[in-house]
């Protein structure tokens, strides 16, 4: 998850990559579906939200979806937990806010992914990534299911895209939105809510959002 940015774009080609998020993993279907959305198309992480009911839950919760993930080559991300990566068997963590990063790094770095999101100000975004983050996310919901207007989000990507590095993730609430981050210059969209709800199931959802990134591509 920390390709340059620079090199993808010498040769002419997109480099935004999907990014998908899990529902709290409680269902015991949720192996079988990610393996479904993970067939369907090219996707470059997993961030497996963990259930409610505690920290020994979540470590036998996230090895039971593993080989789902990293056997398709896939990172898996446990979300706010960066201890649990290591007996998990995860490739890293998410975390929220500089603060969760400055206490992640130790645990995570240097074996582990480290990305941070819930950066409220440029400052903050600018922050983490000089700390060590090995990608930003911006544009995600909070608890409640709020975030910032859409096209706030997309300025901040782009940006991002212009002066750093550092990858950032754009979060997608629906496919008109993965094809705009990808074409502000998000290195990854992150896609969460729309994949699960799908009624015609997690696969056609990803290879929908896949489309939209081709659309995002520039013509060479």
């Amino acid at each position: 998850m920390t390709a340059s940015r620079r090199s993808a774009k010498e040769h002419g080609r997109s480099i935004a990559r999907l990014y998908l998020v899990t529902p709290p993993i409680d269902a015991p279907a949720l192996a079988g579906q990610l393996a479904a959305a993970l067939d369907a198309a090219d996707v470059a992480a997993v961030l497996a939200r963990g259930p409610a009911s505690g920290e020994a839950t979540l470590l036998d919760r996230v090895r039971a979806i593993a080989p789902a993930v990293q056997d398709r080559g896939v990172a898996l991300l446990i979300d706010g937990d960066p201890a649990s990566v290591a007996p998990a068997g995860a490739d890293g963590a998410h975390v929220t806010g500089t603060a969760a990063l400055d206490a992640a790094l130790p645990i995570l770095k240097p074996r582990f992914i480290a990305g941070c999101g819930g950066l409220a100000s440029r400052h903050d975004a600018m922050t983490a990534g000089e700390r060590g983050a090995d990608y930003v996310m911006f544009g995600e919901p909070d608890r409640d299911g709020h975030r910032p207007a859409f096209a706030a989000i997309v300025d901040r990507v782009t940006w991002w895209a212009e002066l750093f590095e550092v990858p950032c993730v754009g979060w997608a609430m629906s496919l008109d939105e993965v094809a705009a981050l990808a074409a502000a210059g998000a290195d990854f969209v992150a896609i969460g809510d729309l994949v699960w709800t799908d009624p015609a199931g997690p696969g056609r959802a990803v290879a929908a959002a896949a489309a939209q990134l081709k659309l995002s591509e520039p013509v060479t």
